[in-house]
C-alpha cells in the first residue's frame, strides 16, 4: 500500500482496516483518470463490470462502452435500469418511519456489515473524497468502491464533484461514507436493489448493494443532506430551478417540485418547436386533432438547480422569498422524451459535442461511434427503456447560475393520465392552477407519482412519493419533514404557488408542454397579480384557482385547456368523478400525518381536507 495514504483521512478503525487490505488503493487525481478506470485501462473499448458470486458464478452487473462522446453504461437486467422505490432500509436504532433492516430481513445487519467490509478488504479499491451539497457548507463525504466499478465512482464525481488527491490536506474526516459491494445483491437480497443506511453518532454509513447510481450515488447523498437538515431544521427541496429572462427583459425565478417524472429536468429545457416554427401543444387522443400555437420568441433560460435545491438557513434574507442554491455539481438528466433527432437541439448539441466525455445510462453504445441520446436501449424487443439518462456536469451547460437565488414562484408538477367520459381519471388539471399556500403544502405532503412514471419500477395507478416528494430518500420522521416544509412556507410569504400537469390535459396528450407554456406565460407577466376576473374557483378545491383566460404573445389559449370540464370529451360528470379520485387519494395519504408531532397549523389544514373544505376555508387558515 502507498506509504501514508491513511494520513489523508481521519477514519474509524474498521474503515482503516478496509483500506489497509489493498496494497495500492486509488485516490483519484483527475476526471481523466476516472474515465480511464471506467473501462479498466484496457485496450478494448468495452468493459464488463463482473463479479464472481458464491453459488451463482460470474455475474455481469454492467457493461461500459467507450464512445466518441462518452461512456455508455448498460445493465443486462432491465430491472437494474431504474430506481427501486423500496430500496432503502435502516440498520440503526435511531428515530425513523422507514422499515428497519431487521424487520424486513429478520436478522441484524451487523454480520452483513462485517462481511461487506471483509469483501472490500479483498478488492482493489477506489477511495474518493467529495463534499456533499454546497462545498462551502462543509459536509465531507467518501466513497469506497471496487476498482472495476469505476464508472459508478465517475458518476458520483460528475454529480457531486470530488476532491483530487493533491488537494487533500490530511484532515479529511467524512460525515458520510458510501460502501459499494454489488455481489451481496444476489447472495442476500434475491437480486433486488438495496441500500442500507446505518446512522452512527458521528458518521452516516451507506451500503450500496447495486450499481445503478440513482438510489445511492445520487439519492444516497440526498439522504445525507436530508438527515442533516432534519437535525438542524432545514430541507433540501426535490426541485429544479430556472431563472427566466423574457424577450421583454422581465426576470422571474421558478422552482419546480414534484415526484420522480414530474418534469423537474424538463423545466430547465427550452420549449421545442415544429420544423415550421409552430408549437404543437397537444393532440386529442380521441379525434387526433392537433392544437398548434405561435410564440414569437423563447425566453432565455438560466438553470440554477436540476433536482436538489438546498434551502439552507445561511442563504435566507429579508425578501420574504425562499432562497435556494444547487446541491449538485452535475445533473442526472432523463432522456425518455428525446425520441428522435431534433427533439431537443440544445441538449442534443451538448451530448453529441461535449467539452469532455459524458456518462450515458440505458443508451445504445457502439465502440468508437457517437452515442445518440434518442437511441434508448430496449427492455424487451420493441420496448425502449423508459429511463435513459445522461450525467451532465453543470459546468458544461451555458448560463448556469452558481449563486443562491430568490424564488418568485414554486410550481408543482404532476404526471396525469388521460381523462374522458368513458374513462374518468385524475387527469382533470388545466394547464396552470394557482394555489393558496395551505393547498400547496398538501400537494407536497401527498406528492403523487402519477401516470406512467418512467424513473422508477412501480408505476401502477396513482401512488404517493411521500412528504416533499423526497421521502423515498429520507431516513427520519415523516411528520418532522412535514412541519419543516410548512414552516418554510409560512416564513416565505412573498413566494407564490402554482400546480402544473404533464402528459395529459383531459383528452389531450401534451407531454411537458403545459409547464413550458406556463413558464413562458408567468415570466411574461412578471410580478403582476392576477385580477379577480382572471381566476375562478376550480370545481375541485384541491386545484385551487383555475384561469379564466391565458393570453401569451397576443394569442388566447382555448379555455378547455384551462378548465378541463369544458372539453366535450370530458364534461362535468367525468371531471367530478376524477375530482373524487383525487380527493379520496389525498384523504387516504394525509391521515398518516395526524400524529401528536404535527404542528397545530398543519393539523388544521389536513382536517380541512378531510372535512371536504372549500377554497375559502383553506385561505382562511393560511
Amino acid at each position: 500500500m502507498e506509504t501514508g495514504i491513511l494520513d489523508y483521512f481521519i477514519l474509524p478503525e474498521d474503515v482503516e482496516e478496509i483500506i489497509k487490505g489493498d496494497k495500492n488503493p486509488i485516490i483519484p487525481e483527475s476526471r481523466q483518470q476516472l474515465l480511464n478506470l471506467a473501462i479498466g485501462y484496457g485496450k478494448n473499448d468495452t468493459f464488463e463490470v463482473a463479479y464472481d458470486v458464491p453459488g451463482y458464478g460470474r455475474i455481469v452487473e454492467a457493461t461500459v462502452t467507450k464512445c466518441k462522446n462518452g461512456y455508455a453504461v448498460n445493465y443486462p437486467e432491465p430491472y437494474m435500469r431504474r430506481r427501486e422505490p423500496n430500496c432503502m432500509v435502516i440498520a440503526d436504532d435511531k428515530e425513523t418511519d422507514k422499515i428497519r433492516y431487521k424487520d424486513r430481513f429478520g436478522v441484524d445487519f451487523e454480520p452483513l456489515r462485517h462481511k461487506t467490509f471483509q469483501w472490500l478488504r479483498e478488492q482493489d479499491l477506489i477511495i474518493m473524497p467529495f463534499m456533499a451539497g454546497d462545498e462551502n457548507l462543509g459536509y465531507p463525504a467518501l466513497v469506497v468502491a471496487p476498482k472495476n466499478a469505476a464508472f459508478f465512482v465517475l458518476a458520483l464525481a460528475d454529480i457531486q464533484g470530488f476532491i483530487p488527491k493533491e488537494k487533500l490536506k490530511g484532515e479529511f474526516k467524512p460525515i458520510a461514507i458510501i460502501f459499494v459491494a454489488p455481489p451481496f445483491r444476489h447472495t442476500h437480497f434475491d437480486g433486488k436493489q438495496v441500500v442500507v443506511h446505518n446512522r452512527r453518532d458521528d458518521l452516516q454509513e451507506l451500503f450500496s448493494y447495486n450499481l445503478y447510481p440513482g438510489p445511492s450515488a445520487k439519492k444516497g447523498v440526498y439522504s445525507v443532506l436530508l438527515d442533516i437538515g432534519e437535525r438542524e431544521g432545514w430541507i433540501t427541496a426535490h426541485a429544479s430551478t430556472v431563472r427566466v429572462i423574457t424577450p421583454y427583459d422581465n426576470i422571474m425565478t421558478i422552482m419546480h417540485e414534484g415526484a420522480s417524472g414530474g418534469g423537474k429536468s424538463e423545466m430547465t429545457e427550452q420549449l421545442p418547436r415544429e420544423l415550421d416554427g409552430r408549437i404543437l401543444f397537444g393532440t386529442n387522443i380521441i379525434t387526433n386533432e392537433k392544437y398548434h400555437m405561435e410564440l414569437k420568441e423563447n425566453s432565455e433560460l438560466q438553470p440554477v438547480t436540476d433536482d436538489m435545491a438546498l434551502c439552507h438557513p445561511s442563504y435566507q434574507n429579508d425578501s420574504k422569498k425562499l432562497v435556494v442554491k444547487d446541491a449538485e455539481k452535475g445533473w442526472f438528466i432523463r432522456l425518455d422524451h428525446i425520441t428522435e433527432y431534433g427533439s431537443n437541439p440544445d441538449l442534443e448539441r451538448l451530448c453529441i459535442h461535449p467539452k469532455e466525455p459524458l456518462v450515458f445510462l440505458n443508451i445504445v453504445g457502439v465502440p468508437n461511434s457517437t452515442c445518440l441520446i434518442w437511441d434508448h436501449i430496449e427492455d424487451s424487443p420493441g420496448k425502449p427503456c423508459t429511463n435513459p439518462r445522461v450525467i451532465m456536469p453543470r459546468g458544461f451547460i451555458k448560463n448556469t447560475v452558481n449563486d443562491a437565488v430568490e424564488i418568485d414562484i414554486r410550481s408543482f408538477g404532476v404526471r396525469t393520465p388521460p381523462c374522458t367520459r368513458e374513462n374518468p381519471s385524475y387527469g382533470i388539471m388545466g394547464i396552470l392552477h394557482v394555489l393558496p399556500p395551505s393547498i400547496a403544502w398538501l400537494w407536497r405532503l401527498v406528492a403523487p407519482r402519477g401516470y406512467a412514471n418512467p424513473s422508477i419500477i412501480d408505476t401502477e395507478g396513482i401512488s404517493s412519493e411521500g412528504v416533499g416528494s423526497y421521502w423515498p430518500f429520507a431516513t427520519g420522521k415523516m411528520v418532522k419533514h412535514a412541519n419543516l416544509i410548512l414552516d418554510q412556507i409560512v416564513e416565505t410569504p412573498a413566494t407564490k404557488y402554482v400546480l402544473i400537469p404533464n402528459q395529459h390535459i383531459g383528452a389531450y396528450k401534451v407531454g411537458f408542454m403545459p409547464q413550458w407554456i406556463a413558464r413562458e406565460y408567468l415570466s411574461r407577466r412578471g410580478g403582476a397579480k392576477f385580477r379577480p376576473d382572471q381566476l375562478s374557483h376550480s370545481r375541485c378545491s384541491l386545484l385551487g384557482y383555475s384561469l379564466e383566460s391565458l393570453k401569451i404573445d397576443g394569442e388566447f389559449m382555448p379555455k378547455h385547456f384551462l378548465q378541463v370540464n369544458l372539453q366535450p370529451e370530458v364534461g362535468d360528470e367525468a371531471f367530478d368523478k376524477g375530482a373524487k379520485i383525487l380527493t379520496d387519494f389525498f384523504k387516504k395519504e394525509l391521515k398518516k400525518y395526524l400524529t401528536t408531532d404535527l404542528s397545530q397549523l398543519g393539523r388544521q389544514i389536513i382536517e380541512c381536507c378531510l372535512d371536504d373544505g372549500k377554497l375559502e376555508d383553506y385561505i382562511e387558515i393560511l
